[in-house]
């Protein structure tokens, strides 16, 4: 979870609104509340194939930090009986090596807008959802495009648009439901600003308050082109600003607004500095160099570990406005898998929604595709906290048992319902992707 998600065209060439609670019908999604209970019996039933034929078998996953976690590859290993190698690069750097290595990876970690641009460029390929053991129980943001009554916007590429295919050596993405996927969904979040409410002035509830004056000098933004640059959208909508059609696919005249806007930002000495990995939002936030800035959810606990108070703004949908900007990550497999280590790779992604990896993931504050089964890996206080928005009932601890809150305290922004459903935006590759990178570069080096 340390690095930045970010486009590379150019590299590459309601029921709930009153409601708390999570819903049984949305979650749960046909089946029986399952008690929860640390450190749960290990997931039963892995390998399906013989030990003797798959214990040489290494299979290499490689993605971003904040997703392919080497816990979680350790995990998997012992539980699994092959060897799962997790490396991790840069989004810009991963998805080079998918397109123009791809014999060098098995597994790759990918969000919508890569699975789509690698889908195009022929180097995965589709994985049958009849041998995936939980796609009945995946939620329906992956299945129908919704949850619990809400439509998931397609501004950007939602994950629903961009995980089907028509057959497996297919090309281009398919609208719906098929046999075929191009990912599986693993990891997902809800994305807003970090602030130090020790140090801000009342409570952050706007994407505005980025661009607020007020904090000239103390503030941060994501220098990650095609997610930064939504971000400054987003606090330009706010503000009134600007309009736009589509902030995940902007036109020529809307990148040259949003980017004359950051330059004068920039210029006007707002920015105390931009950041590209999470250790740096982390060490500015802690060191109080900055005061508010773009975050990620485990960063904002990161600061929290060290005793520091930062908050991750509740930045929902009000009057067509705010919202959060949401990511998917999911498992794709390369087209060289064949035999006994594509056998492999299908007993790895159906380890990987059997629950431990949910558990583990929601200690941080990401999400579930198939919360049901992270659920019996989660203390009935830990899933309160994490998923229903209640109040802390004891310690709150992080994946590696490291306390970060105190009874009494509450998750940001609420229920996974309430912020699954105020999502506004997605992470994309927009049309215009190489003439933003080159405008973000203008505001880089202005």
């Amino acid at each position: 979870m340390a690095t930045s998600r970010k486009s590379s065209d150019k590299a590459a060439d309601s029921g709930m609104a009153s409601s708390k609670a999570v819903s049984r019908r949305a979650v749960m999604r046909g089946g029986a509340a399952l008690a929860g209970a640390a450190g749960a019996n290990a997931v039963a039933g892995f390998p399906t194939i013989w030990a003797q034929e798959i214990k040489d078998i290494e299979l290499r996953h490689v993605g971003v930090s904040y997703s392919v976690v080497k816990a979680i590859g350790d995990q998997a290993s012992k539980d699994l009986g092959f060897k799962v190698t997790m490396q991790n690069l840069d989004t810009s750097a991963a998805i080079n090596r998918f397109i123009t290595q791809p014999a060098t990876v098995d597994i790759a970690d990918v969000e919508g807008w890569q699975a789509k641009l690698a889908t195009k460029r022929g180097v995965l390929q589709g994985i049958e959802v009849a041998k995936i053991k939980e796609f009945n129980n995946i939620l329906p943001i992956f299945t129908k495009g919704e949850i619990d009554g809400h439509k998931i916007p397609r501004q950007g590429i939602s994950p629903y648009e961009a995980m089907y295919i028509e057959k497996p050596d297919s090309k281009d993405l398919h609208e719906g439901v098929t046999g075929w996927m191009t990912f599986l969904p693993q990891v997902y979040n809800a994305d807003s600003i970090g602030y130090r409410p020790d140090l801000v002035q009342g409570e952050v509830t706007e994407w505005k308050e980025l661009i607020n004056p007020k904090y000239k000098g103390k503030a941060a933004i994501l220098d990650v082109p095609a997610i930064g640059i939504m971000d400054a959208a987003l606090c330009f909508e706010s503000a009134g600003l600007m309009k736009y059609g589509n902030k995940g696919n902007m036109t020529k005249a809307e990148i040259d607004g949003t980017i004359d806007k950051l330059i004068e930002l920039k210029k006007n000495g707002h920015f105390r500095a931009t950041w590209t990995t999470f250790d740096q939002s982390v060490q500015l936030m802690a060191a109080g160099e900055v005061v508010i800035q773009s975050m990620w959810s485990p960063a904002v606990a990161a600061v929290r570990v060290k005793s520091i108070p930062c908050v991750y703004a509740p930045v929902n949908i009000k009057n067509g406005k705010e919202g959060y900007r949401g990511w998917c990550n999911g498992m794709a497999l390369m087209s060289h898998l064949s035999g006994k280590k594509r056998d492999a790779a299908y007993e790895y992604l159906n380890w990987y929604l059997s629950g431990w990896q949910g558990g583990f993931v929601a200690r941080y504050g990401y999400y579930s595709p198939v919360p049901s089964t992270a659920k019996k890996f989660l203390t009935p206080a830990e899933w309160d906290y994490w998923y229903e928005g209640k109040p802390a009932t004891q310690v709150v601890l992080d994946p590696y048992g490291v306390p970060m809150e105190q009874p009494g305290a509450k998750r940001d922004g609420g229920s996974f319902i309430d912020r699954v459903t105020n999502i506004s935006c997605w992470n994309t590759l927009m049309d215009e992707a190489a003439y933003m990178n080159k405008r973000w570069n203008d505001f880089k080096v202005a």
